[in-house]
């Protein structure tokens, strides 16, 4: 068997164009794993009002981030593809799991190579129904229908795996150097609780209490809750940071249900309010800068910091293309590849 790797991000429209915009919040908010409604209510959210109100603005949000060669997310996943495969024995593919850099053309591209065993790599720290598993659903489909004589091996999350503590608590440490702030705040992408009762192995540990994501459990292969503070947990014992100085936040909310909290936005608010001059800011739920890192965070969360009183705001880039980032991952590919760990420094 001849094998090869499949990286899967989020995906981009294809433009800042709201006609290009609207067309990609329609696939991504249709998705069953990101707006998790029966579809003729799923189908009145979003086609008949989310779909009428939002692009134009979302349209405007890329348009401020929006790249000379395209989408910040696309332009650095591919420069990520790009680096990894100078340092892997394999072919490597990109897709997304919106827009037209698809999974099915990933797929497509690896089998074309002769490819016909897959490591898919889902370039997200933490398990969520909305990242991790709608990628992976996907692809199975895709495999039964279009890619029989295939097979799969999927990369497990990865948030606490050592080597990408180490990887992201030296970039937070490198990008902080010589600066002085107040505290540390790590930003993860939202998600309604009830996606994390629905991800629940044992149908019983998650009581979104603040105590079941500390109690072991089963229940945590699958929790992007505990993931997620598992991760700023990690980062502050490598850190050797003291008790106070960072906390866990999450962002990019919508609608009216309860989602994950703290919110990012209002602790923002809250802590300019408290007199919190300095504030810097970590999103680890992003490997690659995006716009929820870029527009979201680093403009409007900067400009509410500014406007309750705050005077510095200091965003931590994504891993992106950092070269030990790269490394990692590429050593992670040949050691799946070739069975056997491959010594890559980095």
């Amino acid at each position: 068997m001849k094998k090869g790797v499949l990286l899967v991000n989020l995906g981009s429209p294809d433009t800042p164009n709201p006609k290009d915009v609207k067309r990609y919040l329609d696939e991504f908010l249709m998705d069953e794993r990101v707006i998790d409604l029966p579809y003729v209510l799923r189908a009145i959210l979003v086609k008949g009002i989310v779909l009428n109100t939002r692009p134009k603005k979302s349209a405007e949000a890329y348009s401020k981030i929006w790249w000379e060669e395209g989408s910040p997310l696309i332009v650095l996943s591919e420069r990520l593809q790009e680096k990894i495969d100078q340092f892997t024995s394999v072919p490597i593919a990109l897709a997304m799991r919106y827009g037209s850099m698809s999974i099915e053309n990933g797929l497509k591209e690896l089998d074309e190579q002769g490819v016909d065993e897959v490591l898919l790599i889902p370039l997200y720290p933490q398990f969520a129904m909305a990242t991790t598993e709608t990628i992976v659903v996907l692809a199975e489909e895709l495999r039964k229908s279009m890619f029989p004589h295939m097979s799969f091996t999927q990369m497990p999350p990865f948030y606490n795996h050592p080597d990408y503590i180490r990887v992201l608590s030296e970039s937070i440490k490198e990008s902080l150097e010589g600066k002085d702030y107040e505290h540390l705040l790590f930003s993860y992408h939202g998600v309604p609780k009830r996606h994390i009762r629905k991800s629940d192995i044992t149908n019983g540990h998650c009581k979104m209490n603040g105590i079941c994501c500390e109690t072991p459990s089963p229940a945590h292969q699958f929790c992007y809750s505990h993931q997620c503070k598992e991760v700023t947990r990690l980062v502050g014992e490598y850190l050797e940071m003291e008790d106070g100085t960072y906390s866990t936040t999450f962002q990019s909310r919508l609608g009216f249900d309860p989602w994950l909290t703290p919110y990012t936005d209002r602790t923002i608010e809250r802590m300019g309010l408290g007199g919190t001059k300095k504030l810097a800011i970590a999103t680890p739920a992003f490997v690659s800068d995006c716009l929820e890192t870029l527009e979201e965070i680093a403009m409007e969360g900067e400009e509410i910091f500014h406007e309750v009183g705050g005077k510095e705001f200091h965003v931590i880039p994504c891993l992106n293309t950092r070269e030990d980032w790269v490394k990692v991952l590429s050593r992670w590919i040949d050691e799946w590849a070739l069975a056997t760990p491959v010594a890559v420094e980095a």
